[in-house]
């Protein structure tokens, strides 16, 4: 009973090797997710509401090479959106609408902040200039001691 077992991994293990029994080189390319246009899935669509006779869908999936699911996907975006909703969509995740405002206030917040250390410095010099000087600053409300 073992024999079927050998021959079945001899055939994976030959299946490998290239005829001279050596590793097949060949690098395999990735994958790459198909992308349909709006126009593409319409069309498909037509096509498969316009199948009546048993077979015909089937020969129109393998012709495409599509799967049902392709098209129970695209007519619920169709009812859902109308032709809007078969238009190819960005994958991932999606911005956050507050993420923008929330940099842009950051970016603001540095930028003030670098304005206030140079104030900061100017008012210190103006204080040591007058101080070597000899001559009286003028006392602000927020400067005066009682």
């Amino acid at each position: 009973m073992s024999h079927g077992m050998d021959r079945v991994e001899l055939n994976n293990d030959t299946a490998a090797l290239g005829s001279a029994g050596t590793p097949d080189p060949e690098v395999v390319p990735k994958a790459q997710r198909r992308k349909f246009s709006a126009e593409y899935k319409e069309r498909i669509l037509a096509q498969a509401d316009a199948c009546t006779q048993a077979g015909q869908l089937g020969a129109l999936l393998r012709r495409e090479g599509l799967y049902r699911s392709h098209l129970a996907t695209w007519r619920r975006q169709r009812m859902q959106f109308g032709l809007a909703g078969l238009a190819p969509r960005k994958r991932g995740p999606k911005p956050d609408p507050q993420a923008a405002e929330i940099a842009r206030l950051q970016r603001e917040n540095e930028r003030l902040l670098g304005r206030l250390r140079r104030a900061e410095n100017i008012i210190e010099v103006q204080k040591t200039v007058a101080q070597l000087l000899g001559a009286p600053l003028d006392q602000t409300e927020s400067d005066e001691q009682p």
